[in-house]
């Protein structure tokens, strides 16, 4: 790796961060609460390597697979799965990640609390992934299904649902994507109200958003392009 990579993506990082702080002084939050969570999907793992020296360690991927080529090249990074998880691959995606953002359905969180013991998990953290716009093209619970189901989910012994996670809407300008993100915090706060086992953590926001979700209350950024750069198309 280069050094003026290294250095390129410790520029990246300061100015995500300082973002993130400038959100925080607006809404009168401490920067410390909010953590950054370096989305690197399609990034090769010599790329990886330099955002690591540049600090960038919590990195998150969409494909269980994906990760399990990366993971054992860069032994100073940790993982979030971010995307959706099949419940096939419940197993290998315990072995690898830290936190799973993703899960989506009872019968997922299930399977993790069966998986998890064996694979040395006591207690496996987890969020809750909502789609609260109901859109049909995203993944996540629908809130009346969340709510039903909250219950039985912080049953499992084996899971620490550490919050809620969505995806913001398609919108032209960030201001748009305001009313997800406060939904999900008002749609939290009640169920937290009903159920303290939900813990506090809200994820949401990311690249093109990231500053108005924190302005609403996020906890966990989950941002890419704004380290990375462009991603190839599809």
């Amino acid at each position: 790796m280069s050094d003026p990579e290294v250095a390129a993506f410790r520029d990246a990082l300061a100015s995500v961060r300082g973002r993130i702080a400038d959100a925080c002084a607006r809404s009168g939050r401490d920067p410390s609460a909010v953590t950054l969570v370096a989305v690197s999907k399609t990034v090769p793992a010599e790329r990886l390597r330099a955002a690591v020296e540049a600090g960038i360690t919590l990195l998150g991927e969409n494909r269980v697979q994906e990760a399990e080529e990366k993971a054992p090249l860069l032994p100073g990074a940790s993982w979030h799965l971010v995307g959706h998880l099949q419940s096939n691959k419940a197993a290998r995606a315990l072995a690898l990640f830290a936190e799973i953002e993703s899960v989506d359905s009872l019968a997922l969180a299930e399977r993790l609390a069966r998986l998890a013991p064996a694979a040395g998990r006591a207690r496996l953290p987890i969020w809750l992934q909502v789609n609260v716009d109901e859109d049909p093209a995203k993944e996540g619970f629908l809130a009346a299904d969340l709510a039903r189901d909250l219950p039985a989910i912080l049953a499992l012994p084996a899971l620490e649902v550490r919050g809620l996670m969505t995806v913001g809407r398609l919108a032209a300008t960030p201001e748009e994507a305001r009313p997800t993100f406060a939904h999900l915090r008002t749609f939290a706060a009640g169920l937290r109200a009903a159920h303290p086992g939900l813990g506090p953590g809200l994820s949401m926001g990311m690249s093109d958003d990231y500053a108005v979700a924190v302005e609403e209350g996020s906890t966990l950024v989950r941002v890419g392009r704004a380290l990375f750069g462009m991603r190839p198309a599809a």
